[in-house]
């Protein structure tokens, strides 16, 4: 199916104003979360630029997920497709962009070299092996193709946990199944830093992990929250954060010779559910989206003799509604919201202060899924940076959007 190609022109960024009370020079937290210490507002010396660039129709439901593999954009639906976009689209060009059919809506995604894991709401992980057709013959753009090579949990991982009570779990009154299986949607999933380790989260409250190499379930986390997990990350040193519907974020770890990840903390500020998190490149500060409206900045504790893994910085406040959805790319937290709007935030210099960069409107429902990368075409001017945002959307749309920040 095509793409719409619609430019505008650049569009000015108008600092923040306050939203509440009138009086005040910074972001502020909500009245539910009074006791969070909002991130001073740091003045810009020049001003950001973004633009909407186009949108990608085809999906017949609601978009639940995006990633970028390459140069390529991937979109997952409710409709169970997985489709392909070429992140530097051109209308002139055709392209046979659907990828793969799942069996059940497509809830998360995520690429670890040339495979491609997605979780669904049948509570199976599906397994593609994608690759560029490179014998086009005729110019054409390259297209992607994808295999599938395996259905999480393997057969043989269920085969081999049959026969031993002790692999078995009880998942509600009168009802088992092997510690193997999800027993509800697998709502997000991540890949640790050296792509040897795929992370499952699920609505059945807990996370499994599996071994990308053979697709093995080394361990399930059972009970690890009180209600649905909804969100996982993966720092580069090994912690790993899920955030549920009980309004908290669990710090997990496994130390060098233990099988199994231990509870490390417990961050508890949010007053409702949580729905995204986000960690920054480097793993210091997490980002975590709920539907109290805000979004809280984690940072790494200083040796404390309290023992804490992570306190809380500030919050960033601005959106109406329920937060959906969080990336990070560079120094850029891009949120989506059920107000059915794109905010950008800038981190300053010293990791205290935050920039919003600008309100990305267009969509007609909220915002679902976030992907954002460096801008592959930016210009030879070096003063500043060049981003590409994706968002996806429950009105069946995925919008690019072009934002350029200048250097600090």
């Amino acid at each position: 199916m095509g793409f719409l190609q619609c430019n505008r022109r650049w569009s000015k960024d108008e600092e923040i104003a306050p939203e509440s009370p009138p009086d005040s020079n910074n972001l502020y937290s909500q009245a539910s979360l009074a006791s969070v210490s909002s991130l001073a507002l740091k003045q810009p010396s020049t001003a950001a630029n973004y633009q909407y660039v186009t949108t990608f129709k085809a999906h017949t439901a609601s978009i639940s997920t995006l990633t970028v593999a390459g140069k390529h954009l991937l979109s997952g639906s409710s409709d169970t497709q997985i489709r392909v976009w070429p992140r530097d689209p051109s209308p002139v060009v055709p392209m046979q962009n659907l990828l793969a059919y799942g069996e059940s809506t497509v809830k998360s995604m995520v690429v670890c070299g040339d495979k491609l894991f997605t979780g669904h709401q049948d509570h199976k992980i599906c397994v593609w092996k994608i690759e560029d057709d490179n014998n086009d013959g005729v110019g054409n753009r390259k297209m992607i193709r994808s295999t599938k090579v395996a259905t999480l949990p393997t057969l043989n991982d269920r085969a081999t946990k049959l026969f031993l009570a002790k692999n078995y779990v009880k998942i509600r009154r009168n009802k088992r199944c092997t510690w193997v299986n999800h027993v509800d949607a697998v709502a997000a999933l991540a890949v640790s830093h050296d792509g040897s380790l795929l992370y499952s989260a699920s609505w059945d409250r807990t996370f499994k992990v599996w071994r990308t190499s053979d697709f093995k379930c080394l361990e399930s986390v059972w009970n690890a929250h009180d209600d649905a997990i909804n969100a996982i990350v993966v720092s580069p040193d090994g912690y790993v954060y899920t955030g549920s519907a009980d309004r908290k974020i669990k710090v997990w770890r496994k130390d060098n010779g233990e099988k199994k990840h231990k509870l490390v903390d417990t961050l508890e500020k949010h007053k409702s559910a949580v729905n995204a998190l986000a960690l920054s490149p480097d793993g210091s500060l997490l980002y975590s989206g709920a539907c109290d409206r805000s979004i809280i900045v984690w940072e790494k504790a200083g040796g404390g003799g309290d023992g804490r893994h992570m306190v809380v910085a500030g919050a960033l406040r601005g959106h109406s509604m329920a937060i959906l959805c969080l990336e990070v790319v560079g120094d850029l937290v891009v949120s989506g919201s059920a107000d059915k709007t794109v905010r950008i935030w800038r981190k300053g210099i010293h990791g205290t202060q935050y920039i919003r960069v600008g309100v990305l409107e267009g969509h007609n429902g909220p915002i679902k899924c976030l992907a954002a990368a460096l801008d592959g075409c930016t210009s030879a001017d070096s003063s500043g940076t060049s981003y590409k945002v994706y968002s996806g959307s429950l009105d069946c749309d995925v919008k690019m959007w072009k934002v350029w920040v200048p250097f600090l």
